[in-house]
């Protein structure tokens, strides 16, 4: 997956370009509103949502093959950046 943010980290609207979905469907995927899918992780910075090009990577093969457990993990735990 290519993306063009700065140093991984992209905004919801390069992220809904990948997904080809709307933004405000990213937005419900970052705080779970989606049935069947892990939330997305992203970063808060004010009422901005950034998301790590690997916590991006992390969630879309989590979902890719079915498991959408909540793991925590430093691969996909975009909390702590």
């Amino acid at each position: 997956m290519q993306l063009s943010g700065l140093n991984g980290i992209y905004t919801v609207s390069e992220v809904a370009g990948v997904l080809r979905c709307s933004k405000a469907h990213v937005h419900n995927l970052i705080n779970g509103k989606v049935p069947g899918n892990a939330p997305l992780p992203a970063i808060r910075l004010g009422r901005r949502r950034l998301i790590r090009s690997e916590a991006l990577a992390a969630w879309l093969r989590m979902n890719e093959t079915g498991d959408a457990t909540i793991r925590s993990s430093p691969d996909i735990d975009a909390a702590d950046a």
